[in-house]
């Protein structure tokens, strides 16, 4: 039995409706994938952004992916409140594998609908080893927001060259949904946060495993492949929170993690106001828990993640932790400290 289209409504279409389609994975969906669609709603004039939630992306490899009904809750999850983004899993009943086949299929399906496609500059730069890459060009105009460090690599890539002609100025985005293909579009973005495979990359690898959204068992087998001691989680939950305060870190969260994952009791959130203090929070921790820790992320210090066994911590800037919102992606009731610690 299909899960449907759009589970938080349905879908609608109609004559001159601009519709944003962003596909992917989402393995797993976060704030990255809000973030980019309230900016296509807003940049390029449309009605409605629909997620489509692949069931298996074609160049990535199985390894690694969550369950497809997993992926599809969390993406609804990350969505909640967001009236204008829809997620869907069209493809899936569809039984489209390729891009270019679930845009044709759409066409067909709501041929009065004004779609853009929209993606990141990394997969335009890697656009040419997608399927029929050309034709996806040719069937809807398209929209791609810059990722750090890939303007120059996404510009000068064979897609970008062999359609430099199609391309519109930043300031017409508003016009590309009734533009005829091929036509695109590259917008720089205020806040380009990493996407979720360099999230998974750059982290720990015990954060690939904690996946808030896993519900079957065999997702959870796969997730966490080697046992874990226990260290003594609430003394050692107390030094990390009074390392935290000592060194005035601000709006600290503390998570349990009972019956989410097993890879730890809890997860600590806290915010530095600026690298610096990112980094000096980090310093502080390793100084109290010496020889417990493995840190990640440190030199950048805007995400660093620190595992110290029984306790994950995320020190954040504020606005990097506003985006990834840990804090609702791992539960919304979120006891305070002092009862967690009693």
């Amino acid at each position: 039995m299909g899960v449907g289209y759009a589970p938080r409504g349905s879908l609608h279409a109609g004559s001159g409706r601009r519709i944003g389609l962003l596909g992917g994975s989402f393995n797993p969906a976060h704030g990255g994938h809000v973030h980019i669609s309230r900016l296509a709603l807003q940049r390029l004039g449309l009605d409605e952004v629909w997620w489509l939630v692949s069931p298996q992306n074609p160049l990535k490899p199985p390894a690694g992916m969550a369950p497809f009904a997993d992926r599809f809750a969390q993406a609804r999850k990350v969505a909640a409140g967001e009236r204008r983004i829809r997620v869907t899993c069209i493809e899936s009943e569809l039984g489209c594998t390729y891009t270019a086949d679930t845009l044709k299929a759409l066409r067909r399906r709501f041929p009065r609908a004004r779609f853009v496609w929209l993606m990141g500059g990394d997969n335009l730069a890697q656009f040419p080893y997608w399927k029929r890459w050309q034709e996806i060009f040719r069937t809807v105009p398209i929209a791609v927001f810059a990722r750090p460090g890939l303007t120059a690599k996404a510009l000068s890539g064979a897609a970008a060259r062999h359609f430099a002609r199609a391309r519109l100025p930043a300031a017409a985005a508003c016009r590309l949904a009734l533009t005829p293909p091929p036509a695109w579009v590259f917008l720089h973005t205020r806040l380009d946060p990493r996407s979720a495979t360099r999230i998974r990359a750059e982290r720990l690898k015990t954060l690939k495993e904690m996946r808030p959204a896993v519900t079957s068992p065999s997702a959870v087998t796969a997730l966490i492949p080697r046992a874990r001691q226990s260290t003594g989680a609430p003394d050692l939950l107390r030094r990390i929170i009074d390392s935290l305060e000592d060194g005035k870190a601000e709006d600290i969260v503390t998570i349990d993690l009972a019956g989410k994952t097993t890879i730890a009791d809890y997860m600590v959130v806290a915010s530095g106001r600026s690298a610096r203090q990112v980094s000096s929070l980090t310093d502080h921790l390793e100084q109290a828990i010496p020889g417990r820790v493995a840190v990640e992320g440190k030199s950048q210090g805007d995400w660093v993640l620190i595992d110290a066994g029984d306790v994950i911590v995320h020190i954040f800037r504020p606005e990097i932790r506003a985006y990834y919102n840990l804090e609702k992606m791992w539960g919304s009731d979120l006891p305070d400290i002092e009862t967690v610690l009693q």
